[in-house]
């Protein structure tokens, strides 16, 4: 195995190694288990993210994940492969061979050092932890140069018996040395504090990094793990998705960003190739089958995406307005400016204009009244919801009829019938009802009723427009008169395909009325119903 003090990148003033825990630590997330295949996959992937060390798993505690850690460092290249150990004889040795054939290697050697840990978990004196550190480090070092100590619940230990234990590890040949706030207890000061507090009254401090390990129970995984690289910390234990025990560890995507974003605060870089943090990012959920939440800052689903009028209009004017990070440095293909109901004029005027079409001004306002009120049914408005929006618009029909209101019922024992107001081309609006074999043979005939138009039914088709349960479904039909050789298409969208046939019924109805107008077919248009 190569001395990784030749090969390894240099923990310089400036630059900080991101050391990669979401096969260790992230695998213990509950749910989040991996087979050797997908642990390799996920592995080959960090490597190609450019993670300085990469934590493959805890040899001792499972055939499985000892095979698991001999099969990532005997094929990935690249990233210093590091394994855990307890300071036990067992499992340190256990941790040497499962790196053996690494061209880095790296054994990560662990001891409880609070008071709660010491009195009701190991049940050993300070003087008993020192020694037992120390034996550890030192088994260690005689099976890789490039071993790591953390001393667990480090945040919740006497900062004077905190320094006397790395003092002692580093001592012994450890050449990192870890601060982990094992559950989340820190406060972003308090770490920075003891990170400090190290660096200044341990001597041999500066012959090994300092690093940093936060887990989220409070939700102040990456305010610490950032307080404590402020302090001169220059590692970061961190996973993907921020996945790990409890309420997970520090996300790695938010650390390296927020030191790339505020490198004008920080003054710092890391070697990770940021346009891949989306990719890993979807990988690990894809694995795993944990979703990642939509609003997670740099990889969540709306972590580039704006549906306020006000941001956006800002953001078409001006990117910076409203995004500190370009979603192209993250992997992720463009900023999304989401159609919905806050969106504005401006951004619906851009989207159409990306699809394609060009609209005048009264058309573009008809569409944005007709685009308010679909966004107040659905969610999300998407592109296909548009595009039916703006045909509908391009339609040369005039609407002489125009649907008021609907009213059907149907059902297995109930006789289905339709009662449907129309405003009729003089204004006066007409109501009537009708029967039928179904909902939508009933609005027909309460139409025909109505209007006196009188046609036959030639196709009748629904389609989704687009995808989820308040999808617009889109009815288009064909309806065909005796009197003339040709047939009239009707289409028409809504989330609700029964409103949605009424109105490519109309549709099509108004087109047969607009010829008759014309005189380009004989009248067929009989007495309108009365209406009731």
């Amino acid at each position: 195995m190569a001395d990784a003090a030749e090969t390894e990148p240099p923990a310089t003033a400036d630059r900080v190694r991101i050391f990669d825990t979401t096969l260790r630590d992230g695998e213990q997330s509950p749910g989040a288990s991996m087979n050797l295949s997908e642990k390799l996959e996920m592995a080959r992937a960090l490597a190609a993210l450019g993670v300085d060390v990469l934590e493959a798993g805890f040899p001792i505690a499972s055939p499985g994940d000892f095979e698991a850690v001999r099969a990532i460092a005997a094929e990935i290249n690249g990233p210093v492969i590091c394994a855990l150990a307890r300071c036990h004889e067992r499992d340190i040795d256990r941790a040497g061979e499962a790196i053996r054939f690494a061209a880095q290697g790296r054994i990560h050697v662990f001891l409880a050092t609070s008071a709660i840990h010491r009195e009701h978990k190991l049940r050993m004196t300070p003087a008993q932890i020192i020694e037992r550190a120390v034996q550890g480090v030192r088994r260690a070092k005689a099976l890789c140069d490039d071993v790591e100590f953390s001393p667990e619940d480090a945040a919740r230990t006497e900062i004077e018996f905190l320094c006397e234990v790395v003092e002692a590890a580093i001592e012994a040949g450890a050449t990192t040395v870890n601060i982990p706030d094992t559950v989340g207890y820190a406060m972003p000061a308090q770490y920075a504090q003891v990170i400090r507090t190290l660096r200044e009254r341990v001597p041999n401090i500066d012959r090994a990094v300092i690093s940093v390990h936060c887990h989220d129970d409070l939700g102040l995984a990456v305010a610490n793990s950032l307080a404590g690289v402020e302090a001169g910390a220059r590692q970061v234990e961190c996973t993907i998705n921020g996945i790990g025990e409890r309420a997970g560890n520090a996300a790695l995507e938010e650390i390296v960003m927020a030191l790339r974003t505020r490198r004008d605060y920080f003054g710092l870089e890391t070697g990770i190739r940021t346009e891949r943090l989306y990719p890993t990012s979807r990988l690990l959920a894809t694995i795993t089958g944990l979703a990642v939440q939509r609003n997670k800052a740099i990889v969540g689903r709306n972590a580039f995406a704006h549906e306020s009028g006000i941001h956006q209009d800002g953001m078409l004017k001006e990117r910076s307005t409203y995004e500190i990070m370009r979603p192209e440095e993250v992997g992720v293909p463009k900023t999304d400016l989401v159609l919905g109901k806050h969106s504005g004029r401006h951004a619906l005027r851009d989207r159409v204009e990306e699809l394609g079409f060009q609209l005048g001004e009264e058309q573009l306002n008809r569409l944005f009244d007709d685009f308010k009120a679909l966004a107040d049914k659905k969610k999300e408005v998407y592109d296909e919801d548009i595009i039916v929006l703006i045909e509908q618009h391009l339609d040369d029909v005039p609407a002489q009829w125009q649907l008021v209101s609907l009213h059907t019922t149907a059902g297995t024992s109930v006789l289905p019938t339709a009662t449907v107001q129309i405003k009729r081309p003089d204004g006066e609006v007409v109501q009537d009802a009708a029967i039928g074999d179904g909902p939508v043979d009933a609005i027909f005939k309460a139409v025909e009723r109505v209007t006196g138009v009188h046609a036959n039914l030639r196709e009748f088709v629904v389609r989704s427009v687009t995808q989820g349960k308040d999808a617009q479904g889109e009815v288009t039909l064909e309806l065909e008169v005796e009197s003339d050789d040709r047939t009239y298409r009707g289409r028409a969208a809504s989330t609700d395909i029964i409103e949605a046939s009424a109105l490519a019924y109309l549709n099509a109805v108004n087109a047969i009325a607009t010829r008759v107008q014309r005189g380009q077919v004989r009248e067929v248009i009989g007495r309108p119903g009365a209406g009731a």
